[in-house]
């Protein structure tokens, strides 16, 4: 027995119990020749239409394009497309949230309401519902207020208070408000149940669930949809020429073309100014991103000790001074067990 303790102890001493080192690995990068081989014939290709575009195409009429790039028509047009972007999300967005907590109301009602509002407005083209908006001030004359069944107390002519400007933002706002409910109800949806009901066991009223524990959670999951959503309704304004409101930036460029016979170079000088317009609501849309999504993929940082830690010793065996590891009895009792070490993979003697 003791010669079995004995040779366990010159074992012990011939292995260190630090591990060696191991070698860095030396990784060997993959190579993917067929991918350099496509980019450069797409750079081949881009370069090519560029270079033909600007010296073998007449028809582009760059200097005419340069000419009115800033013209004050233009930009005056690039503010009523402004305005009405501006103008019509900020009242879908209301309408929306309104909307989307009408759908997921308990009442019966309310939901059949909001949902018959969705059915309609997302089932017909925008350019039909804007061509009836600028029909309104036809079909509705004079708008009057007073008690139903008797005669009117006040009475409105409709196209004195309903401009083509404001039923051009009226018709964009109600359509989109049916797109922002579907996305402010999937945000809503995407916060755990657990957090309204730790709210409601808080005390917190309805309002300040909503406003302060569900909307900021669902507003990660809101903002991406609705970043997409500006940059469409920016596009969209094209169509406000069915209302017709024609101040706007493409209706004012095609007019501008009736007159010089230059399309082309028209559409070019509307293009670059939505191309503009929709990079700087991109990077808007990407810092909102971040600023809401604080949080939600971090990870905590890894818990430093609060005590000097050392190396562990192996249960049953001594070190190389013969200095003895604690021990526990077997189960059949007399025996010690010794864990496996030692050796890779097995255990001592």
């Amino acid at each position: 027995m003791s010669d079995t303790r004995d040779g366990g102890a010159k074992s012990q001493a011939s292995h260190p119990l630090t591990a060696a080192e191991p070698e860095a690995i030396e990784a060997i990068r993959l190579r993917h020749p067929w991918r350099t081989v496509f980019a450069t014939v797409i750079v081949i290709i881009a370069a090519l239409f560029i270079y033909d575009a600007a010296v073998n195409r007449p028809v582009y009429s760059w200097d005419v394009v340069g000419q009115y790039l800033f013209d004050v028509r233009v930009v005056s047009a690039i503010g009523y497309t402004l305005q009405l972007t501006v103008y019509s999300m900020i009242i879908a967005i209301l309408l929306g949230v309104a909307l989307a907590v009408m759908r997921l109301s308990p009442n019966p009602v309310v939901r059949a309401v909001a949902w018959v509002y969705l059915w309609v407005f997302r089932g017909t083209p925008v350019y039909v519902q804007l061509v009836f908006w600028g029909l309104v001030p036809v079909i509705y004359k004079t708008i009057d207020m007073g008690i139903p069944f008797t005669e009117a107390m006040v009475s409105f002519t409709t196209k004195d208070f309903l401009n083509y400007f404001v039923l051009a933002i009226i018709g964009l706002a109600l359509n989109e408000a049916a797109y922002m409910a579907e996305i402010v109800r999937a945000g809503l949806l995407s916060v755990d149940k657990g957090q309204d009901e730790a709210a409601v066991a808080l005390g917190l009223g309805w309002w300040h669930t909503m406003t302060r524990v569900i909307l900021p959670q669902a507003m990660r999951v809101i903002i991406p949809p609705t970043g997409n959503e500006v940059i469409s309704m920016l596009k969209t304004t094209s169509l406000v020429t069915a209302v017709p409101f024609t101040l706007e930036l493409y209706t004012r460029t095609r007019d501008i073309a009736a007159v010089t016979y230059k399309p082309v170079p028209m559409l070019i000088v509307a293009s670059i100014w939505y191309l503009v317009i929709t990079s700087i609501l991109m990077v808007g849309q990407y810092y909102l991103e971040k600023h809401f999504a604080k949080g939600a993929g971090d990870r905590p940082d890894v818990q430093k000790p609060t005590v000097e830690t050392d190396t562990v010793l192996v249960v049953g065996k001594g070190d190389a001074s013969g200095a003895r590891y604690p021990t526990y009895p077997n189960a059949g009792g007399g025996e010690t067990i010794v864990p496996p070490h030692d050796r890779p993979g097995g255990g001592g003697a």
